[in-house]
């Protein structure tokens, strides 16, 4: 019992210093230190909300290069139908052929709905956080998009737990939030301040009061 115990004392200890690190290279990397040139296309997840959410993050997508960023998988909640065919009339403008068309859609339980309570929604969130774990493992993203609905919440942390734990080392998060948000962070955006490689206001009103517990939050104006 002694060596088991000293066993997981030893574990957790090393665990801890992993997220230590971890915590302090997400902090680096948003500054491009360590960061080396690519010459291969990422493998890029991008997380879709609903409504605006989905608005605006199609708006950001259609402006990337669909050859450096590829294949694209969308994670959209299950009863989000719309958003599932917004994608596809984009990607379709993208790419008209469909035997050349590099992208996904894939989908998980919504982790909370709107106007649910908190109390109520820690049981879907939970359902959906296992969801994610099959999703995201096998996909590998080497980069997460998302502005900020509740189903980024899932995603990202199981990718931050799968790089804490050395399953996809090279996976970075970019959290946008949404232009609706002015003067406070969604609920997302304060979930994943600190484990998000970057993170991106739209407002220097927000910019301002943000800075006060992350200093290197990035604003570019509306995206």
């Amino acid at each position: 019992m002694a060596f088991l115990a000293s066993l997981l004392l030893f574990l957790g200890g090393l665990l801890l210093v992993r997220l230590v690190q971890l915590l302090v290279s997400v902090r680096r990397g948003q500054n491009g230190t360590g960061v080396p040139p690519r010459t291969t296309p990422a493998r890029t997840m991008i997380v879709m909300g609903s409504g605006g959410h989905t608005a605006e993050m199609l708006r950001i997508v259609e402006r990337l290069d669909g050859e450096r960023y590829s294949p694209r998988q969308y994670v959209i909640a299950s009863t989000d139908k719309t958003s599932v065919v917004k994608v596809i009339e984009s990607e379709v403008r993208r790419q008209p052929d469909t035997q050349k068309q590099t992208y996904e859609i894939v989908t998980i339980p919504r982790s909370r709905a709107v106007h649910q309570s908190y109390l109520s929604s820690v049981a879907t969130t939970v359902l959906s956080l296992l969801s994610c774990v099959p999703i995201v493992l096998k996909a590998r993203p080497e980069l997460i998009l998302t502005n900020g609905p509740g189903t980024c919440v899932p995603v990202c942390l199981v990718a931050f737990l799968a790089r804490l734990l050395f399953l996809n080392t090279k996976c970075r998060i970019v959290f946008v939030e949404s232009f609706c948000r002015v003067r406070s962070l969604s609920l997302s955006g304060r979930i994943l301040l600190y484990i998000v490689d970057m993170f991106v206001v739209q407002w220097p009103e927000l910019l301002e009061r943000t800075a006060t517990t992350r200093q290197d939050v990035r604003c570019f104006g509306r995206l």
